[in-house]
């Protein structure tokens, strides 16, 4: 995993057990089936047969066998493959092979409640409320509304609206929820947003009515 705009470390862990001199192999890592990312031509980084998408953003840390990637973002997603060859009497040979899954995060805002509906709201009328949280990736798991009075807490899950923008890919969320106004108790209403189970959460500011 890595943050968007950060650099990506991608793992190619080789256990160089022979102690084999780098100016013996070739290391190659390529993206898909197609593109070339980053190669070590026998002790010499190339760049003749790079991806132009990937020209001045990688380098090779030969000592822990990391290819690092400058400026991550939405569209380096994806598996990665880190293929090292041993220069072999002449002939290459495959001694190691490594695959790499990158998922790129982008942090959400903070979810915020907004009132819909204007003015004051009175006794057993019904309150519109709106959560919203935006710019974030990948796409979260759901918004929750949690609802609090009188020491209980009511959780209730509505339809979220989810919209990418074309160009940044990043997300925008939000959903609504329509209660009626409690009479005579203290109420906080607070929107929960699940980004997924290691990510986890971010809630908003309670609302207190």
């Amino acid at each position: 995993k890595s943050l968007l705009n950060h650099t990506a470390y991608l793992s190619c862990y080789f256990p160089n057990s022979q102690k084999t001199d780098i100016k013996d192999l070739r290391v190659f890592w390529q993206k898909g089936a197609t593109e070339v990312v980053h190669e070590v031509y026998y002790g010499q980084e190339i760049h003749d047969n790079l991806s132009p998408k990937y020209v001045n953003r990688t380098k090779m840390d030969m000592d822990k066998w990391t290819l690092q990637l400058s400026n991550a973002g939405i569209v380096d997603e994806g598996q990665y493959t880190c293929i090292i060859q041993h220069r072999d009497k002449g002939s290459p040979k495959v001694i190691h092979k490594s695959e790499c899954l990158l998922h790129i995060i982008a942090n959400y805002s903070q979810p915020e409640i907004a009132q819909l509906n204007t003015g004051e709201p009175k006794p057993n009328a019904y309150l519109n409320l709106s959560c919203s949280s935006s710019g974030g990736y990948p796409e979260p798991k759901n918004m929750t509304w949690l609802i609090s009075h009188e020491n209980i807490t009511y959780r209730r899950m509505h339809h979220m609206d989810v919209s990418q923008d074309a160009v940044t890919k990043l997300y925008n969320v939000t959903t609504k929820l329509n209660i009626t106004v409690p009479t005579n108790t203290l109420t906080n209403i607070s929107c929960l947003l699940h980004l997924g189970e290691q990510l986890g959460s971010l809630v908003s500011v309670p609302l207190g009515i």
